[in-house]
């Protein structure tokens, strides 16, 4: 059982990032859980060992408040769920530039920036930071022509990654690129293939078995690696 480690997980209102919540807590964990909307966090707002902060990751003046809030905090894990789904057309040539801008803004962008912000208060050598990508982002499988615009934020958040891993230098941080697999969520709909609890479960897993590892990792809720 963890103990005595402490968690910053963005996006927790619902679904992947209160799953993460609960599955922390339950091994021990302190978690510093983020919600766009106050209203909205009344279930995570129940669990123990939670301290809930607002964000809206797409704004700069929300992530200084947080910042400021935070500044004395040290995490053993920062965790980057939010993410969008993007235009239900999924499709470039109708694609326009505000929905594009904040697809990629909120699923690319916003995370990076983030992180770039609190790497400094994640525990070196042992401390992880993760962010909730997804096979779509994997370069390596085309596939998925419905989910096309949803798929390139993804890859791009995965480049913007790799090249974040590059200004870590020797701090031992591990970082870790998670597909949470097709889950029962708002996004993944009611036909995906397994549950939030087995896909938080397995998510805690990997973040337990790659701590201190260093590097980073595409891997999924089953460590199974990904192809870029």
């Amino acid at each position: 059982m963890s103990s005595n480690k402490t968690a910053l997980v963005i996006g927790a209102s619902r679904g992947l990032g209160l799953g993460l919540v609960q599955r922390l807590t339950e091994q021990g964990w302190n978690v510093i859980a983020t919600v766009r909307d106050q209203q909205k966090a009344e279930e995570l707002k129940s669990i123990p060992n939670v301290r809930v902060e607002t964000l809206d990751m797409d704004e700069q003046s929300s992530l200084e408040v947080l910042t400021l809030n935070l500044k004395d905090q040290t995490f053993d894990l920062l965790f980057v769920n939010a993410g969008i789904m993007g235009p239900a057309h999924q499709s470039a040539a109708k694609a326009t530039a505000a929905e594009l801008g904040q697809l990629f803004l909120t699923n690319a962008i916003a995370p990076i920036r983030l992180a770039e912000r609190f790497v400094g208060q994640i525990r070196p050598d042992t401390g992880t930071i993760a962010f909730m990508s997804s096979v779509l982002g994997s370069v390596a499988s085309p596939d998925a022509p419905e989910m096309a615009l949803y798929k390139a934020s993804k890859a791009a958040l995965n480049s913007m990654t790799n090249t974040f891993v590059t200004q870590l230098g020797d701090t031992g941080i591990t970082v870790l690129s998670m597909h949470p697999g097709w889950v029962k969520t708002a996004m993944g709909g009611e036909g995906a293939d397994i549950d939030v609890q087995t896909s938080t479960t397995g998510l805690v897993d990997q973040l337990n078995a790659y701590a201190g590892k260093g590097g980073h990792y595409f891997i999924n809720y089953r460590g199974e690696t990904i192809a870029w």
